[in-house]
């Protein structure tokens, strides 16, 4: 099956009732396999791991007495757990805590923990944070590549546009210039993206255009990153690689995609625009 026949059955796009009763059946996972069986590729057998990191901003319960608990939660889902899941049906699932009682922040993060990762059938780890007690912001370090000036004329995804020399150098490169789309709304998806790397040095004007040939494609975050890693690492052939793409919340979310060489796990870096 393809994904775009599985998105038809997903809350995403659709008009939806909003429950306020806990309810792990809105939970609506996609096989993140899906895409690239529909190009030939073994998921399994690309090079990199990771995790994907989801901050949500708007959760809530009511403990045993109906007084209302807040909390921002931070969820960990291993790149090599079967499913992704589906950004609305997890923020609906995240809404039918908000009249749910619960006897503690423990028994929450328990729930949350085995629900999620039943659906993404893989590891998933919960961390509930007091509003007091966020962390603070971040930034990438390295060398942003957004002040060149470049001349862009292509806004689809072009592999050919990377390249690299013959020097072995290591670095860090960031830009704050990626945005993709939803594959079903067309709402905008913007990002920071931080591309580490030990090898051949990466051509830097070649680089920013390419990231920013992404500006009209539609994907899931999690698979731009997995693309954009795939890409370098073919066209470039560095001897390691990681990528790291921040994206501003939509929904009360954001998703941090992270696919490495080296790691299989990252900090949290909450970025200014999240």
């Amino acid at each position: 099956m393809k994904q775009d026949e599985v998105l038809n059955d997903s809350p995403l796009g659709q008009d939806t009732q909003y429950v306020n009763s806990y309810d792990p059946s809105l939970l609506f996972p996609i096989q993140r396999d899906l895409k690239w069986a529909e190009r030939g590729v073994e998921r399994n057998s690309l090079p990199f791991k990771g995790v994907d990191i989801w901050n949500a901003y708007e959760v809530s319960w009511l403990n045993t007495k109906g007084k209302p608990n807040v909390r921002l939660a931070e969820f960990r889902i291993p790149a090599d757990s079967k499913n992704i899941i589906e950004s609305k049906s997890f923020k609906l699932y995240l809404n039918s805590f908000n009249l749910s009682r619960f006897e503690s922040d423990e028994q929450v993060i328990q729930q949350m923990q085995d629900d999620l990762s039943k659906a993404a059938e893989g590891d998933v780890q919960v961390i509930l944070y007091h509003p007091d007690k966020a962390p603070a912001f971040g930034q990438f370090t390295g060398f942003c590549l957004d002040d060149m000036d470049v001349e862009i004329d292509s806004y689809t995804p072009d592999a050919s546009l990377l390249s690299s020399d013959h020097e072995v150098i290591e670095e860090v490169l960031y830009s704050h210039l990626l945005k993709s789309n939803c594959p079903v709304t067309g709402q905008p998806d913007w990002a920071t993206v931080g591309i580490s790397y030990k090898g051949r040095e990466i051509d830097r004007e070649g680089l920013l255009k390419y990231l920013i040939s992404y500006r009209e494609h539609g994907d899931f975050h999690e698979q731009c990153v997995e693309n954009i890693f795939m890409d370098i690492w073919q066209q470039c052939q560095p001897e390691s690689l990681s990528v790291y793409a921040r994206y501003v919340r939509r929904g009360g979310l954001d998703i941090n995609p992270f696919r490495s060489t080296e790691m299989d796990d990252i900090d949290n870096l909450r970025l200014s625009r999240q």
